[in-house]
């Protein structure tokens, strides 16, 4: 029970990091309904803006870890934010009247070349950083087991939750969030109707590329460590996590994001952790089978 406790404590950790990543995902889906597959690359570049950032503020002396952690944070989402500006502007409206393949082979470029240019920046190696936060609160021990749960898993649970309420919130409360479910029902209607389409799409890249720019610092802090290629396997994963809880849904990315942590570290602790990826994607096959549209996600009505 004590070894099952702990690895339910890490599933949790490693899916709150996944849900934030696929809400960014499903929030880009929901409005143009198309991939961000440049999605994953952005949080790795907030990882790496992360890792400097906390670099930074070890020359100029900053210590008080809330303090760095606060600074680093704005710093990474002010940064990713550009990038996702970026991404849109220059890979996805010039496309947006397109065939549907074109902003999607454009993603894939963009996200090779951010790939290939963090390499080359940084280098290929992965570059480790000691843990900001330390310590842990033993909750139980039995037999020579502890089951503990680390401050940076706290930290990292508590964001997560807060950043779903404040996004829940401000889709439903307030006139940005209303005019991205406007352009989500029908674009060219919103546009007759005076809402700035481009604008709107524009903010909420800007806001999926903040939030990966969160999960990149978390991930670094948790795990200690950061590379180029890191984004590329979250991304795909945490695309994995929204459409298996249905894209479009910021629920079910964030379901979705628990229930692949769940998978993978539960298969990796009790089976074998050469395998846990093909047990994610072995789960999501048979959950599109039986419901296509995943778990919380609602069939698209076309009327005619």
């Amino acid at each position: 029970m004590e070894y099952f406790l702990q690895q339910l404590i890490n599933a949790l950790t490693l899916g709150a990091i996944y849900g934030l990543i696929a809400i960014g995902y499903t929030m880009v889906y929901g409005i143009i309904g198309m991939i961000n597959f440049a999605h994953g690359d952005i949080f790795m570049v907030g990882g790496f803006i992360a890792l400097i950032g906390f670099m930074i503020c070890s020359l100029l002396g900053i210590g008080w870890a809330p303090l760095a952690i606060l600074l680093v944070l704005l710093l990474a989402m002010a940064f990713t934010s550009v990038y996702g500006w970026a991404v849109e502007r220059l890979a996805y409206r010039p496309l947006r009247g397109s065939f549907r393949l074109a902003p999607l082979i454009s993603a894939i470029g963009v996200s090779i070349v951010l790939q290939n240019f963090v390499q080359l920046a940084q280098g290929a190696r992965p570059k480790p950083h000691a843990s900001v936060i330390t310590g842990s609160i033993k909750l139980h021990e039995a037999d020579g087991f502890a089951v503990n749960l680390s401050y940076i898993q706290i930290v990292i649970v508590v964001v997560t939750v807060a950043l779903m309420a404040g996004f829940t919130l401000l889709i439903n409360r307030t006139a940005l969030g209303r005019q991205q479910r406007a352009c989500e029902q029908d674009m060219k209607m919103a546009a007759l109707l005076g809402v700035d389409v481009n604008r709107t799409i524009s903010f909420t890249f800007v806001m999926g590329a903040a939030l990966a720019a969160v999960a990149g610092m978390m991930f670094m802090m948790y795990y200690g460590v950061v590379d180029f290629f890191v984004g590329f396997l979250a991304g795909i994963k945490a695309f994995t996590a929204a459409v298996l809880g249905g894209i479009g849904s910021l629920p079910g990315a964030m379901l979705g994001g628990l229930l692949i942590g769940l998978i993978e570290v539960f298969w990796a602790g009790y089976f074998s952790t050469e395998y846990k990826d093909v047990a994610a994607f072995a789960v999501l096959v048979l959950v599109l089978i039986f419901r296509p549209t995943g778990l919380l996600g609602k069939p698209e009505i076309e009327k005619v």
